[in-house]
């Protein structure tokens, strides 16, 4: 298991080959209004402004380059800005039918799954593309952290053991915890030293190889 603290977009083109990517990019938003807003979704701590703007010019292009670098990747992309992104070769939804989050025209009851390349697993028949939601998150400090055992569902169908993951928006460490727990390797980039350090207390707690590693300056990368 690996752990970059720095922007994925100094990282990513130091890293080796990986056989998919799994993660759960910003949502862009900051600046927004409602139930879900008092509830403190979206506030990150500053590392960089998750707005729309920011999210059409620094992370749609990220997973662009990805797309077309990586054989699989899946994401869930939010409501709010998921029409920037590429079509997906595949579509599902997380569904959660005791949301409270409001929407004009009524609850927010699911988060979508964009699903990019190959099923690397080598299963098709038979695997979900959506799943339904009640479990809650473990509640580790991020805004958007993701609940484990559905996060390891969807990874569990879409890899094989040995397989080696990405997550380059990583957040408290979901994906990486999941990840080992299935016989998975994993790498996570994050910018913010805040959640890496959480993400780093989790894998400690499971026992792992763990190497945390800072962004490369321009020197190495040249």
């Amino acid at each position: 298991m690996q752990i970059w603290l720095g922007d994925c977009q100094g990282v990513l083109p130091t890293l080796d080959p990986v056989d998919l990517v799994l993660t759960d990019p910003p949502y862009g938003i900051n600046g927004g209004s409602g139930l879900g807003e008092k509830r403190g979704h979206g506030k990150y701590t500053g590392a960089f402004p998750d707005t729309t703007e920011y999210i059409q010019s620094v992370i749609v292009p990220i997973i662009r380059q990805m797309i077309e670098s990586v054989p699989c990747v899946v994401l869930t992309p939010g409501n709010k800005n998921f029409i920037f992104y590429p079509q997906p070769a595949s579509f599902g939804v997380f569904y959660q039918p005791a949301a409270v989050g409001l929407q004009t025209f009524g609850n927010v009851d699911a988060q979508p799954i964009f699903y990019y390349g190959k099923n690397q697993s080598g299963r098709v028949f038979g695997t979900p593309c959506s799943y339904q939601l009640t479990e809650h998150s473990l509640g580790y400090g991020h805004p958007c952290e993701k609940p484990p055992k559905i996060w390891a569902k969807l990874l569990s169908n879409i890899s094989k053991p040995g397989h080696l993951v990405l997550d380059p928006f990583m957040g408290s460490g979901t994906t990486l915890v999941v990840a080992k727990q299935l016989g998975r390797k994993a790498i996570g980039i994050e910018i913010e030293e805040k959640y890496c350090e959480i993400a780093a207390r989790r894998l400690q707690q499971e026992i792992l190889p763990l190497q945390v590693k800072p962004q490369p300056t321009l020197e190495q990368m040249s």
